[in-house]
């Protein structure tokens, strides 16, 4: 097991570990804890009473977040003719087809985001093996399969991210960095919240939200009342 660092134990040392802290409470703990020398990531963990083996039980989905995740998402997108000005109009990074497609074949990945319009498909469809594995293949469901490439660009640059269910049954998210504000925080984390709340699959039995906590990325986590993201600021 790695050695913990004194800022880690200093911050653990906070830590009530058989607290239920409110949602609000528990992101000003990570506010207040002891950081490292970067502007960390708030990650929120959302143990759910599902079983991913089941279709009808992935949750799985994307949301712009009401404050952004405090950094640059470099966007990629896959579209020609019109699309093409439409993308770099609205701030992509990167946009072609096939010259980018051997790129990222040749190893290539300084993006963070894939958005492709339908017709790209062709070329897109290639990269699975690549993109697939990084979670970067565009997906309708998701809305980076889209005519609407334009929308999709502005989307991600505002804070768009994809939550996903893994195998455990746990989302992980990002929802933002040690250096917003409380509110900000609450905002986006119960933002992300009520969207899973509201994808609860009929055949769930039980507790669907069973177990939440938040933490930033080098610090510990702390738990969460699942009910308490409706007590705000």
């Amino acid at each position: 097991m790695p050695k913990q660092s004194k800022r880690y134990r200093k911050a653990e040392e906070a830590r009530d570990l058989d607290k239920l802290y409110e949602l609000k409470d528990a992101l000003q703990q990570v506010r207040d804890a002891p950081t490292a020398k970067f502007d960390e990531t708030v990650d929120i963990a959302i143990n759910l009473g599902v079983d991913p083996k089941h279709a009808d039980q992935m949750i799985r989905g994307a949301i712009v977040l009401p404050n952004g995740v405090g950094r640059d998402t470099r966007v990629l997108v896959f579209a020609k003719g019109d699309k093409e000005q439409e993308a770099r109009d609205a701030g992509a990074d990167h946009v072609g087809g096939d010259d980018l497609a051997k790129k990222i074949q040749e190893g290539w990945f300084e993006f963070d985001r894939v958005i492709a319009t339908p017709d790209m498909m062709g070329v897109v469809g290639r990269l699975g093996r690549v993109l697939g594995p990084r979670g970067l293949m565009p997906n309708p469901k998701l809305g980076t399969v889209t005519p609407n490439v334009g929308a999709a660009v502005r989307d991600q640059k505002a804070g768009k991210v994809e939550y996903r269910v893994d195998k455990a049954g746990i989302i992980h998210c990002g929802i933002g960095k040690v250096s917003f504000d409380g509110e900000k925080l609450w905002e986006n984390a119960s933002a992300l919240l009520d969207m899973v709340l509201k994808a609860k699959p009929a055949s769930t039995k039980g507790t669907y939200m069973k177990k939440v906590s938040v933490s930033s990325t080098m610090g510990p986590g702390f738990k969460v009342d699942p009910s308490s993201p409706l007590k705000g600021f």
